[in-house]
């Protein structure tokens, strides 16, 4: 249920950016900064978006666009909506709904979310609380024990495909975490804990629901204690010494669709192909694991040439607008993965907010649509879009300004 000033701040949001701004307001700062910021100086985390601003669209004139149909097929499975709702763990930290509210999202909306291995929400009551499929995604850890049971049991729970992300051998140094003692174990400082109790519907959440914990290994490391025990567990499953041949491994034991996560190269996305991948989601970790890596939109083209036809490309990084998704279709991602955005909406107002930063996508993507002459998603290719610069006269010839962060 959502409370009339959660109605009142989903029904004020026009857009993505109103709904982060609104999960500012909502969350303690600590919290926040974990869902928006970056690793190091958030050189990538600002290119990932500013990427989208440096590519313009090539609107045609006197086109029928009276329909502008928006379905995708990813993996065999048709999604009325070229947006995918991503990984994020821990959401019970951001909303008491957790990452219950993206699947039912998702599914309100046709199309997926992908329940991280780090949810607070375990994949089997996930899996349970929506009528249709998702996905789940799993890192290459060096427990292949742990794997293989977080592998059967999602097969247990009917999830469809499996989403291995290879970009994380080690934790990125996210320094506002760490300035903001959001850390393991957490070290709360007479600042940070002002600013909880400055903030008491986030809290009184908190304090009358389930605590946030790593959901899917309660039962598989009894001697940890709350939370930081299983923080400490997990970060220790990170395999620095992963290599090929433990996905090769993976895809043979789960048996079904893989979309590996986290390829920034062609080389990458033709080798994941020969291992068995049916998908790979070009991905820099949305700029929180690794800094000074390029903007995932960046490398989208070399990726995409890469792989054959009917190898599903998938984009996921800096999409910030429905104008964002329909620049990434054209330059030859099947779908959108998203993560901060649906976790803005979550802040905002658990399922509903979710759903309604997918109604704002899909309204942009159908305006947008209408507006370059594109009569659907099927439409798009390279001739959307083009590398003319925003302003060619008046002086600035030579270039643009340099964009900046929205906020």
């Amino acid at each position: 249920m959502v409370g009339s000033a959660r109605r009142g701040r989903l029904a004020s949001a026009v857009t993505v950016a109103d709904l982060r701004a609104a999960a500012r307001r909502r969350l303690p700062r600590m919290v926040f900064d974990f869902v928006d910021g970056g690793a190091e100086d958030e050189l990538t985390l600002t290119e990932n978006e500013a990427a989208f601003d440096r590519v313009s669209f090539r609107p045609r004139v006197l086109v029928d666009v009276s329909e502008r149909p928006q379905h995708v097929t990813v993996l065999g499975r048709r999604l009325e909506l070229p947006v995918i709702l991503g990984p994020t763990g821990l959401m019970r930290m951001v909303d008491h709904e957790g990452e219950r509210a993206s699947a039912a999202a998702a599914h309100a909306f046709g199309t997926v979310s992908v329940t991280s291995s780090g949810s607070s929400v375990s994949i089997e009551d996930v899996a349970a609380s929506v009528a249709s499929p998702q996905w789940f995604q799993l890192y290459p850890w060096g427990d292949r024990g742990t794997v293989e049971n977080i592998i059967g049991r999602a097969r247990d729970s009917g999830f469809e495909a499996m989403v291995v992300t290879v970009d994380v051998p080690v934790v990125g140094a996210r320094e506002k975490d760490l300035r903001n003692g959001l850390t393991v174990p957490p070290q709360v400082n007479p600042r940070t804990g002002w600013d909880l109790l400055r903030h008491p519907g986030w809290l009184a959440g908190l304090l009358t629901h389930p605590r946030p914990t790593f959901a899917n290994f309660t039962g598989l490391m009894t001697e940890a204690k709350g939370t930081t025990g299983l923080a400490v567990y997990t970060n220790g499953l990170l395999n620095p010494a992963h290599t090929w041949r433990d996905l090769e491994w993976m895809v043979e034991r789960w048996g079904g669709p893989v979309v590996l996560k986290g390829v920034m190269t062609g080389e990458d996305a033709k080798r994941a192909v020969d291992v068995g991948c049916r998908a790979v989601a070009v991905s820099n970790h949305g700029g929180r694991q690794g800094d000074s890596v390029p903007a995932a939109l960046d490398v989208l083209p070399e990726v995409v040439d890469a792989v054959p036809a009917d190898v599903d490309v998938l984009l996921d990084g800096g999409v910030r607008r429905g104008g964002d998704v329909v620049k990434a279709l054209a330059l030859g991602a099947r779908a959108c993965l998203l993560g901060r955005p649906w976790v803005y909406g979550l802040a905002a107002g658990g399922t509903a907010g979710v759903e309604r930063m997918l109604a704002i996508l899909r309204d942009e993507i159908d305006r947008t649509l209408a507006l370059i002459g594109r009569p659907g998603v099927a439409t798009l290719d390279c001739s959307a879009v083009g590398p003319w610069p925003r302003a060619v006269a008046g002086g600035l010839a030579d270039g643009v300004p340099e964009p900046v962060r929205k906020s």
